[in-house]
């Protein structure tokens, strides 16, 4: 992975994200709210670093080939044809690219993740 970003440090729970407003299509039930930060990207765009958050609700997405860790809050995660998970502070997770899921978040989740597309 040849870098665009320089080697930094950053303290992830107070860091500032920006809106980054769900598909209606994807919300099953609740007021779910998404923000987020790319904190680095790969010279192609296939290899993303960054931090997402999501607030209660009941959500359904398509996911990358991601590996992820939770900084703070609680959900679950229902793989369709897979495993559920259940994750919160400290939690690391791995989800493939492709995978149904349904996220129950239930306390407000902060992870940090690195995402290959």
């Amino acid at each position: 992975m040849t870098a665009t970003t320089p080697s930094f440090a950053l303290h992830i729970p107070a860091a500032e994200l920006e809106p980054d407003p769900l598909d209606p299509a994807q919300i099953v039930s609740g007021t779910p709210e998404v923000s987020g930060r790319v904190l680095s990207e790969s010279a192609d765009g296939r290899q993303l670093r960054g931090i997402w958050q999501i607030t209660p609700g009941v959500v359904t997405d398509v996911e990358a080939d991601e590996m992820f860790v939770v900084l703070s809050g609680r959900a679950t995660i229902e793989i369709e044809d897979g495993p559920t998970l259940h994750v919160g502070p400290g939690d690391c997770g791995v989800l493939r690219a492709g995978d149904r899921t349904t996220w129950t978040v239930h306390e407000t989740l902060r992870k940090a993740y690195a995402i290959s597309l």
